[in-house]
C-alpha cells in the first residue's frame, strides 16, 4: 500500500516504507533518550526538570506506537496519512520542546508544547473520523 499526498514540502508524498522507517527512527530515539535519562543525566537534572524530561519520553513513546499503528490500520489512506503527520509533528513539537526545557532550563520553550499537544489531539481525532477504505483505494 502506498500513502499518497498531493502537497509539497514537509507534506511531500511518502510511501508506507518511508513512514515505517521514520517511525522506527522515532522509536529508537525514544529508547536512547529514555536510557540517557536513566543513566546519563539523572543526577544532573532537578527533580522538576527530570519529570519534564520523563513526560517528553513517555509521550514520544506513546505517539511513536500510535504512529506505527496508524500506518497499518485498514482505514482510508488520506485520513491515516494526516493522522501520521499529526503524530510526527506532535512528537517534534511536544516532546521536542520538553526535551529542550529539560536540557536548557529555558521555560520559554514551553510555549511550543501546546502546539504539539494540539497536533496529537488532531491525530487521534483523524483516526476517530477515518472510515474503512473502499476496494478502489487498496
Amino acid at each position: 500500500m502506498r500513502l499518497k499526498a498531493a502537497a509539497s514540502g514537509f507534506f511531500i508524498a511518502m510511501d508506507k516504507l518511508l513512514w515505517i522507517r521514520l517511525t522506527a527512527l522515532s522509536g529508537a530515539l525514544a529508547v536512547v533518550l529514555g536510557a540517557f535519562a536513566a543513566h546519563g543525566i539523572k543526577d544532573q537534572l532537578t527533580p522538576q526538570l527530570m519529570e519534564t524530561y520523563q513526560t517528553a519520553v513517555r509521550y514520544h513513546f506513546i505517539h511513536t506506537l500510535a504512529l506505527l499503528a496508524a500506518l497499518n490500520l485498514p482505514l482510508q489512506t488520506s485520513s491515516l496519512l494526516w493522522a501520521a503527520r499529526c503524530f510526527m509533528l506532535g512528537i517534534v513539537l511536544f516532546s521536542g520542546s520538553l526535551y529542550l526545557i529539560a536540557f536548557t532550563g529555558i521555560g520559554m520553550f514551553g510555549m511550543i508544547t501546546p502546539l504539539g499537544g494540539t497536533a496529537f489531539i488532531a491525530g487521534w481525532l483523524l483516526l476517530f473520523t477515518a472510515h474503512k477504505q473502499s476496494d478502489a483505494e487498496n
